[in-house]
């Protein structure tokens, strides 16, 4: 209780402070004085008055900075019997605590050894993960086998490193590179026979183009490839590895944390990690043409949309990339470069449309030749005079010729016993060992020579990318009985290859005023292979003529077109590779249609080309003879 004494202002100015030395021992003196702070009452606090120390002690115990209002001297004594009350009450909550704190340490105390016991397994589950000595096991012998690596396939040494080291696709490269490294790059699709350096070239060009600082590629363009035979995807959108797809959390197994809230988890595909540069997909046309225009509508939107039944856009615990790619969908902004073995023919013309078309020669002889030999340098080998001629003559893919030639090798150190492999040499004998043990077979099948023959013409022909040299024949017969002689034809040259004798029957009448019915004519192409087409026309009336006349046709010259029954040389498809395979087969000039003469770009086939429009014309040049020109009649 106040006593008289309390009237004292020393004895006031004790007291108060006293509590705040109480105060102090409650908070802390730094926490005392970050709390007058805080209640605008550190100047009050720190005054010499007494009425203000007073003030600033309510506001402190209290914690209530609405007191503004002072107290008088008369009113401090029992202010202070008030605040000694309310410090009374809050120090036996904290002796209560205090309390409580003791019992609760004792109890954990008594648990310390089994909490501490579960917290060990704890940490032992979360270090070692599910692993145990078994996994670990196998896991050690996985490292020990990733430890091991042979040297470089051949296929990863004999593959060019820069575009300077592909042979025989000058143009096609100049093409490619013209449309992708570009400030505007353009889909493209790459037509071509296999192992003529398609995939290499696309790997290359998109290297070549960052380079250039007017193209939108960087230089962490990604070039993402996949093979077109193997893509395999689920019309229900199960699983989409080119597009993408969405993982449902019940039955496609989401990620645990999505799954526990029925999240759906989207899966972005190659087209997504393509972005910003360059998906290659080798074999495009072998692709599902289902999955053809589900890539045609990602091409033109440039984003890949997705959706599910389990998303729903007002479930807050979805995290945000979610959200965004099934609001937004996922960028797929790249370049597509399609290539292919298939005739454009064969190519979905919507893809055909919206990429520019680019087409790989067949390799000729003289490039697998300089294959081959820069193959060996890199292999550090000497080749006996001939090895590349003849592997040439056994391949035309630039992929297999590396392949012959490091069979070959291998079998040079085998005959050598070279441990130290310097120099090695290989030899004729060491080729004809690898094409007996492989059974392989020339695939140059006729050959021009400088000779003339009776009734034996060389055509042209062309399977895919492919031209080859056909080998017609025919002999001819006076008939037993005027005007009832036959014409023959093996069945296994085609329809349309029939169509061509009988229109020859109608114009050898026209040039030469005989029936055809007067001979018995044998037709014969050799080998029995199929003519998908008329363009065979031309030499099988040639053959024709030259066996009934006796007169002999040059064995160095090739001739193909289709033979109209007015004696007009008609357009036929495939120029560029029947030129191809005439220089193949050392032909030295080739006739074709002045229709065709368009079509010749360059004369980059190092053979002498012919445009004829009229047979006459044609026939006369080879027999060195003066047919007449057909005279056709009109009524009025």
């Amino acid at each position: 209780m106040i006593t008289a004494k309390s009237t004292d202002t020393n004895f006031l100015h004790r007291q108060v402070t006293a509590l705040y030395t109480l105060l102090s021992e409650v908070h802390g003196a730094d926490q005392l004085v970050l709390k007058a702070g805080k209640l605008d009452s550190l100047e009050l606090m720190r005054s010499s008055k007494l009425e203000d120390r007073v003030l600033a002690l309510e506001r402190l115990i209290h914690e209530d900075p609405t007191i503004v209002e002072p107290r008088s001297i008369d009113e401090i004594p029992q202010a202070l019997d008030e605040l000694e009350d309310y410090l009374a009450d809050l120090l036996a909550r904290r002796a209560v605590e205090e309390q409580l704190e003791r019992k609760i340490s004792e109890k954990m105390q008594e648990r310390h050894l089994e909490y501490v016991k579960e917290v060990r397994m704890q940490v032992l589950r979360e270090e070692i993960g599910p692993d145990n000595a078994q996994t670990l096991k196998k896991y050690a012998e996985l490292e020990i086998l990733e430890s091991r690596s042979l040297s470089r396939s051949t296929l990863e040494l004999m593959r060019p490193q820069t575009l300077e080291e592909v042979v025989g696709q000058k143009r096609a490269i100049k093409s490619l590179l013209t449309k992708l490294s570009s400030p505007f790059p353009q889909h493209i699709l790459v037509y071509g026979p296999p192992g003529v350096g398609k995939t290499t070239v696309a790997r290359l060009a998109l290297q070549y183009a960052k380079e250039k600082a007017y193209t939108p590629f960087t230089q962490d363009a990604p070039f993402v490839e996949v093979d077109g035979t193997t893509l395999r995807w689920d019309p229900r959108e199960v699983t989409n590895p080119l597009l993408g797809s969405v993982h449902d959390p019940i039955y496609q197994g989401a990620k645990r944390d999505l799954a526990e809230g029925s999240v759906p988890e989207p899966k972005l595909g190659l087209v997504t990690d393509a972005h910003g540069g360059v998906l290659f997909i080798d074999e495009i046309g072998e692709l599902d043409s289902i999955l053809q225009n589900k890539l045609l509508k990602v091409m033109e939107d440039k984003r890949v949309l997705f959706e599910s039944s389990y998303y729903d856009p007002d479930d807050p615990q979805i995290p945000k990339y979610i959200h965004q790619l099934f609001t937004k969908g996922a960028p797929a902004d790249f370049v597509l470069i399609g290539a292919t073995t298939r005739d454009p023919s064969e190519i979905s013309p919507a893809f055909r449309s919206r990429c520019a078309e680019v087409f790989f020669d067949p390799l000729t002889p003289q490039d697998i030749v300089e294959i081959v030999e820069s193959a060996a340098e890199r292999l550090e080998a000497r080749l006996e005079k001939g090895v590349a001629s003849l592997i040439a003559e056994y391949t035309i893919e630039g992929r297999r010729a590396t392949r012959l030639l490091a069979d070959a090798y291998s079998t040079a150190l085998y005959r050598e016993n070279n441990e130290k492999q310097d120099q090695i040499l290989i030899t004729l004998s060491d080729v004809q060992e690898v094409i007996q043990s492989a059974r392989l077979s020339s695939y140059m099948g006729v050959k021009a020579d400088s000779t003339k023959q009776v009734g034996r013409i060389l055509g042209l022909g062309v399977s895919g990318y492919l031209g080859s040299v056909l080998e017609i024949e025919a002999v001819a017969f006076p008939s037993k009985e005027r005007g009832k002689g036959i014409v023959r034809f093996n069945d296994t040259a085609g329809s349309m290859a029939k169509d061509s004798v009988f229109n020859a029957a109608s114009v050898f009448r026209a040039i030469t005023g005989e029936e055809l019915s007067s001979y018995d004519i044998h037709v014969n192409v050799v080998g029995g292979g199929n003519i998908d087409g008329p363009s065979a026309g031309v030499a099988i009336l040639a053959a024709i003529i030259s066996s009934v006349k006796g007169l002999p046709i040059p064995q160095d010259i090739a001739v193909t077109g289709e033979i109209s029954i007015r004696g007009k040389v008609k357009a036929i498809g495939g120029i560029h590779p029947k030129l191809y395979g005439a220089k193949q087969a050392g032909v030295k000039t080739v006739y074709i249609p002045e229709e065709n003469w368009d079509e010749i770009s360059e004369q980059a086939h190092d053979v002498r080309v012919v445009p004829v429009s009229d047979i006459v014309e044609f026939l006369n040049e080879i027999f060195n003879t003066d047919f007449p020109k057909i005279q056709w009649s009109y009524a009025n």
